[in-house]
């Protein structure tokens, strides 16, 4: 029989496994398949109905979530084989590896990872299968009997039909699929312990949760492992505090407090923003935090976002503080009547929007509950769609260009469960994949992974180590236009058109892509972008006044100027200046004062000699205009 494998007609013979192919058209890579679609374990056998066959490895998403997840079982088959008391609750594949959380009598100690670990090992080196069991729920709970968390999932479920997957004497609650045994997890290391409440409910008992990342080659391990090590140093929690840029308190987890310095990066990065988009079009607007709660049934989060929201209650009314700035984007669109000849209408808001987020996922400014999402909403006609698309491409990357960041696009195409009519998906998603192609960048597919309103594009940006981070977006929305009546009045006269809407972000959420600078560039921001830019010490006090006048110069000039006149060594003043990241650092003393100079030296320690303070001067405004 014949099947498009890999999107390659192949003969096959029929009655053989997904894996059984695999091998033979020489994918040793294969993790599982798609078989019609349908993502299934590679010992699924094709029928006379099968026509195509898609092999998943580790490089695509889907791969990695079923490689660590698989993984995410072998950790609890070797704790509870280790520790048979254990109780058992949930393990995912989280983005960077995976984790299980146990609800055990004794917390778990770094040597116990150790024993786990080695445990681990064993498991893997037997080449236990993954061996799917489809049963009722009786037969399900018959299996998971000793474990109350599975019983109550089960309960839950509320599903007829239940699966579990069985690795030798180790049997979890599962949908899969998985890697064919155990011998596929090569290459895996358990990195630490945390606390974590079942359902992430504070009110429930606290688990312990053990992470852990894997791959399929000990050299990629090693990479990461050392990847790993450099993030570390970067950490934008730790530098953030040593910097005194931001800070997190108990009174308000979640809520970032800015401190002055972060506070410029802040609105640096906001003024950047205002004078591009203005350029490029835009104008802004700004929409109350609070809005009632018939304006959030209308757009739907009321239904579908509620969990994620907070609520308060004005004059025995109830209102919800906006997750998104959309819906009352929209309600000033339709404060008038607009033309097609106004369209597009281009309309940003940099707003300050609350997500309820569980604690337990909180991490510096990377997951908070409070951010800045610099929004773009865009009314077009459905002929503009590829000009504009276009258009916020070409924005997005002279941003990023700004940083030093470059970027990959990823187009999401029609989810399994979607809103708008075959038609309008097939319009909107050839008119992203024109004007992806018009830009000559290469873009990846990720089919079914769209918003259920509409096809988007995502931007991946690159930092300094190789890591990539899911900022820019560009979203086409078929569901609020209608949601909002939003109209517009056509060249026929009829003030009854539809207008296409384009939802769009660039930094995605201003705080979370400070966080990103601050790990790409290791606090270390380039002139234009550093909170000090200059530091002048005073080797003694008599020479404070030449380090004033110097300071008031540069300061005259618009740069950013600390002084340093305490009575300390000059070394240690070097020293601090250098931790503190300030890109220059002008000593002044007896032979700077006579000479009407400075002594320049840089953050890392490189000393550039004396320089008047007009030649220094003029060489700072190259740089700045360079960067």
């Amino acid at each position: 029989m014949k099947l498009q494998i890999n999107g390659k007609e192949t003969e096959v013979v029929e009655g053989k496994s997904a894996g059984e192919i695999a091998k033979e058209i020489g994918d040793e890579k294969a993790l599982a398949v798609k078989i019609d679609g349908q993502t299934v374990d590679l010992n699924t056998k094709i029928t006379t109905t099968t026509k195509t066959l898609d092999f998943i490895d580790f490089t695509s998403k889907e791969g990695k979530e079923i490689f660590r997840h698989s993984a995410s079982h072998l950790l609890a088959a070797a704790v509870q084989k280790l520790f048979p008391k254990v109780k058992l609750t949930i393990g995912p594949a989280v983005e960077d590896g995976f984790y299980y959380d146990f609800d055990a009598d004794e917390p778990f100690t770094p040597g116990d990872l150790k024993k786990i670990q080695k445990e681990m090992h064993k498991i893997m080196k037997k080449k236990v299968p993954f061996e799917r069991i489809d049963c009722s729920v009786d037969e399900a709970k018959e299996h998971q009997k000793d474990q109350p968390y599975k019983i109550e999932m089960i309960d839950d479920l509320g599903d007829e039909q239940m699966t579990v997957y069985k690795s030798g004497e180790f049997v979890d609650l599962c949908r899969g699929p998985h890697v064919p045994h155990s011998g596929y997890l090569k290459a895996f290391k358990l990195t630490k312990l945390a606390g974590a409440y079942w359902r992430g409910d504070v009110k429930n008992k606290q688990l312990q949760r053990i992470y852990g990342v894997a791959f399929p080659t000990k050299e990629e391990l090693k990479d990461y492992m050392r990847l790993l090590e450099e993030a570390q140093k970067r950490d934008h929690r730790k530098l953030g505090k040593k910097l005194k840029l931001f800070s997190f308190h108990d009174e308000g987890p979640g809520f970032p407090f800015w401190h002055p310095k972060g506070l410029f990066l802040f609105n640096k990065l906001l003024d950047v923003w205002r004078e591009e988009h203005t350029k490029a079009g835009y104008v802004e607007v700004k929409t109350p935090v609070i809005l009632s709660k018939s304006l959030w049934e209308q757009s739907g989060h009321w239904k579908n976002y509620g969990e994620n929201m907070y609520f308060t209650e004005i004059d025995k009314e109830e209102y919800a503080i906006k997750p998104m700035n959309c819906p009352g984007g929209m309600l000033m669109y339709n404060e008038t009547v607009h033309s097609y000849k106004e369209l597009p209408l281009r309309v940003g808001e940099v707003g300050l929007v609350h997500r309820h987020e569980l604690s337990g996922v909180l991490s510096g400014l990377f997951r908070v509950r409070q951010f800045h999402q610099d929004d773009a909403h865009i009314y077009m006609t459905p002929d503009q769609i590829v000009d504009e698309v276009q258009n916020v491409i070409n924005l997005t990357d002279k941003f990023y260009k700004m940083f030093g960041l470059t970027f990959h696009m990823e187009l999401s195409t029609k989810p399994e469960k979607a809103i708008g009519t075959e038609e309008q998906w097939n319009q909107t998603t050839e008119s992203l994949r024109k004007a992806l192609e018009a830009t000559g960048r290469e873009y990846v597919v990720n089919e079914g992974d769209g918003a259920f309103y509409g096809p988007k594009i995502d931007f991946h940006i690159k930092d300094a180590i190789g890591r990539t981070w899911q900022c820019g977006t560009i979203q086409l929305d078929m569901s609020q236009p209608d949601n909002f009546d939003l109209t517009y009045m056509g060249e026929d006269g009829e003030n009854k058109h539809r207008p296409v809407m384009i939802h769009r972000t660039i930094y995605g959420s201003l705080e979370r892509f400070i966080g990103i600078l601050i790990e790409h560039y290791m606090a270390k921001f380039p002139l234009w972008l550093s909170p000090v830019q200059i530091k002048i010490l005073a080797v003694a006090d008599r020479f404070n006044d030449y380090a004033k006048e110097v300071k008031e110069k540069l300061t005259a000039e618009g740069f950013r100027v600390e002084l340093d006149s305490r009575s300390e060594t000059l070394s240690k003043k070097v020293r601090e200046a250098q931790l503190e990241k300030v890109n220059y650092i002008l000593v002044v003393g007896e032979q700077e004062v006579t000479d009407k100079t400075v002594t320049v030296r840089t953050r890392d320690n490189e000393v550039k000699g004396a320089k008047s303070v007009a030649d220094f001067i003029k060489d700072l405004k190259i740089e700045v205009k360079r960067d």
